[in-house]
């Protein structure tokens, strides 16, 4: 008989227990972080600088993991609920805003290959964005003034959901989105099975819905450019937009916490977004904050109207560091708005004359700076692509995010329309589809084409420097 002998165990050193215990505390507390990370995504802000940001419900900010090493986030903002300031709507209609949740941050490295939060990956910036969805005016409208009460609980009536999973499988380097995040501002009324247990009110539950919770599969494609709309003013959700959504510090008094405090919390400078480099040409994104934009001019005295001046006067300094700028505001400078009310005619409208009659004390009558080949925008709840003979960027309009949509203007349009008094008008179509927009930046010209939320392509444009050619796709 052969009697095996067992072999001798080592004993397991302490240091050994104590980096099996770290690793396994380690999987603990990123899986309780995991369970209270509400949204983590990155925004892209002034010269490009990407921030990482997460909302969690945890008392603390989770860490943030990039190639590997790991920091906790800095706070942004505490959870808090906002006392009940002047707002959009009448007082019985408000209610205080209420973020029980942690807004936290942190810088990305340039160059780094991985980022995640509590297990989250997230999208690395790329040094050239060839690919760019755009889209806009996405919430589902809840208004008393307007009695108007979108059918937010059906995902074809309010369609934003579907319209971004479509746009995420094109897998793009950026998303843009112009404007117009967040449209619950009222209680849905009793009885009505549309809307029925909806949020309501500028606080974190109402962005949730109406923005992070269906917007979830594009913020995990790409980083995002975030430009606001006039739904993110101080009397709407401008508390959300300064504590979740903007790319710059968060600053007491700019913050639209306090009614005295509006005229810094509702203007920020412009900034620019490079785009990187392709052969000699250097392409760039700046970003224009015109939530508070009147429709009509405003006095010369108007603190507003200084304030814009100078900030057009950035414009101009910004577009002259690259040679290709795509100009990007809520409010369309160069496209036509429709209303019809009731039963009446559909009244069209032209451009922001607010905006226009600034803009051409600087630039004349082409109102951009030489370097702006084209310029993009919200507001106007359809897709628009106008093209000039006269020396004008070309305009494109994505406000068909899935908010209630407006009616299609007729095409062709009446001889001699135009949205802006010395602009010629060579081509325009507009689609009242939900849908969105991609750029796609090739050698020496800019392929960019309309999509509806299915991804049925709707209008097919080439830029190439100031010359754009556009065409729509059959029925």
């Amino acid at each position: 008989m052969h009697f095996h002998t067992m072999p001798k165990l080592r004993p397991i050193s302490a240091v050994a227990i104590s980096s099996l215990l770290a690793a396994c505390s380690s999987v603990t507390i990123q899986s309780e972080q995991a369970s209270k990370l509400q949204a983590a995504w990155v925004v892209i802000g002034e010269n490009g600088q990407a921030v990482a940001r997460a909302i969690t419900t945890d008392t603390t900010c989770p860490a943030l993991a990039q190639d590997g090493k790991a920091a906790i986030m800095n706070i942004r903002a505490g959870a808090d609920t906002l006392p009940l300031r002047k707002t959009a709507s009448k007082a019985e209609d408000s209610k205080p805003s209420a973020f029980p949740v942690l807004t936290c941050e942190a810088s990305l490295q340039v160059g780094i290959k991985t980022a995640s939060v509590a297990g989250h990956d997230l999208p690395i910036p790329k040094p050239v964005a060839q690919k760019i969805i755009v889209i806009g005016d996405t919430g589902c409208r809840l208004k008393v003034a307007d009695n108007y009460f979108q059918s937010c609980n059906d995902s074809e009536k309010w369609a934003f959901r579907e319209m971004v999973e479509t746009a995420a499988r094109f897998k793009p380097d950026l998303v843009v989105h112009v404007g117009d995040y967040h449209y619950r501002e009222n209680a849905c009324p009793e009885g009505n099975k549309e809307c029925a247990g909806s949020p309501w009110g500028y606080g974190w539950d109402t962005w949730q819905a109406d923005f992070f919770a269906p917007a979830q599969a594009l913020l995990k494609a790409a980083p995002w450019v975030t430009v606001r709309g006039n739904h993110e003013t101080c009397v709407r959700a401008g508390q959300g937009w300064w504590r979740l959504m903007d790319p710059r510090p968060l600053q007491a008094g700019r913050d639209c916490v306090l009614d005295k405090d509006d005229l810094r919390g509702d203007y920020s400078d412009p900034y620019a977004v490079p785009l990187g480099r392709i052969g000699s040409e250097q392409a760039q994104l700046i970003i224009f904050d015109s939530a508070k934009v009147p429709i009509k001019p405003l006095a010369k005295t108007d603190a507003a109207y200084q304030l814009y001046m100078e900030q057009f006067k950035t414009v101009n300094k910004l577009a002259e560091s690259a040679d290709f700028n795509i100009f990007i505001d809520h409010h369309p400078v160069l496209a036509f708005a429709a209303e019809r009310k009731k039963d009446g005619p559909l009244n069209i409208f032209p451009g922001n004359l607010a905006m226009q009659d600034i803009m051409q004390t600087l630039n004349a009558t082409r109102l951009f700076p030489d370097k702006v080949q084209a310029t993009l925008s919200g507001h106007v709840h359809l897709f628009e692509a106008l093209t000039f003979s006269s020396d004008h960027p070309v305009q494109f309009v994505s406000g068909n995010g899935g908010s209630s949509l407006d009616t299609p203007l007729p095409t062709p349009l009446a001889a001699n329309s135009t949205p802006y008094t010395q602009a010629r008008l060579d081509y325009f179509s507009n689609s009242n589809d939900v849908g969105f927009m991609t750029m796609e930046r090739e050698q020496h010209s800019w392929k960019v084409q309309a999509w509806n939320k299915r991804g049925k392509l709707i209008t097919e444009c080439s830029m190439q420097g100031k010359k754009t050619a556009c065409k729509e796709m059959p029925k």
